[in-house]
């Protein structure tokens, strides 16, 4: 039996997007909706515009970007735990930043839910969030 060639290459394409499919839900935490709203290419980075909103009692789950991440919270308030520094609770209104690779997590805080807009510049071809222990 002979194999084709040009199978064998869609069957692996079909195989690493299911792949990346399931990677992508398995790192979106429960209790979280991401969204992104934007991509712009600036060299070997990529800025990257998004929304999360964080059900009330939800969490993003400990992770890290390859890059900065900056946002404002537009609704609700959220504790923001990032490795080494003190929590902050954070309302809408404030601002914060994360340095590239710092391991963090956030939580609603209250009974509402909380929405952050975030702007991340990372490093392209990596994965906007990895899993942290």
């Amino acid at each position: 039996m002979t194999t084709n060639p040009s199978r064998t290459r869609a069957r692996l394409a079909a195989a690493a997007c299911a792949l990346a499919l399931i990677a992508a839900a398995q790192a979106q935490a429960p209790g979280i909706k991401r969204t992104i709203l934007q991509r712009t290419d600036i060299g070997d980075r990529e800025v990257v515009l998004g929304m999360a909103e964080i059900a009330p009692g939800g969490s993003t789950g400990r992770h890290t970007h390859p890059g900065i991440e900056t946002g404002y919270v537009l609704e609700g308030s959220t504790v923001l735990v990032i490795d080494g520094e003190a929590p902050r609770v954070l309302k809408a209104g404030d601002s914060y930043s994360i340095a590239a690779g710092k391991v963090h997590d956030a939580r609603a805080e209250g009974p509402g839910a909380a929405k952050v807009i975030a702007t991340y510049v990372v490093e392209k071809g990596k994965p906007l969030a990895s899993p942290a222990p």
